[in-house]
């Protein structure tokens, strides 16, 4: 599992490091904000090698972030939601309030930011996170890294891509993750 006192290389935090620019000012190139669900679900060990869904959205999140320097802000929400600059999404356990996570990431709703959100799709009020999402200029796309036989999840994530225009993918529990982000992003 990735410590979450490390710093990613290419994340917000290491860049500002390196230029010696405040995080704010380096937030500024930001060009994607990735929301993160750490919520208990995510510690299911069904991924790649037996490794948590959370475990493997850290690593596929390190080397997406290595790939694209500066470019990805990282946010941790279950029952809280939090700004990881270090680009580790910091793991919470608890419930899954996407609703706040939507709130909390609409002050970047700027004009060509990406919003992309990494679940299973169990959100603790789907109707709130439908009605939130329904408020961004920018397209939300969503990956889903829960079980196969889970199509609630699937869904539900489907759909809350359809409502802002974005689109939704799986990540195959996670395999393959950093491939479709960057899929996401080339097909802006």
């Amino acid at each position: 599992m990735t410590d979450s006192k490390s710093i990613v290389i290419g994340s917000v935090r290491q860049i500002a490091n390196q230029t010696g620019k405040s995080l704010a000012e380096t937030f500024i190139g930001v060009d994607c904000v990735i929301v993160v669900d750490t919520s208990g679900s995510m510690d299911r060990n069904d991924s790649r090698g037996g490794k948590s869904r959370y475990a493997i959205a850290c690593e596929e999140l390190a080397g997406l972030q290595a790939n694209m320097p500066g470019k990805i802000a990282v946010i941790a929400f279950s029952s809280n939601v939090l700004y990881c600059p270090s680009g580790v999404p910091t793991y919470f356990g608890g419930t899954t309030d996407l609703t706040g996570a939507l709130k909390f990431v609409r002050v970047a709703d700027t004009p060509g930011m990406r919003f992309i959100v990494i679940s299973d799709g169990d959100p603790d009020d789907s109707l709130g996170a439908l009605t939130e999402a329904k408020k961004f200029k920018n397209k939300i796309d969503t990956i889903y890294v829960g079980p196969e036989g889970d199509r609630s999840g699937w869904e539900f994530l489907q759909h809350l891509a359809k409502v802002s225009g974005g689109q939704a993918v799986t990540a195959d529990r996670a395999k393959e993750l950093k491939a479709n982000i960057e899929q996401i992003l080339l097909h802006a």
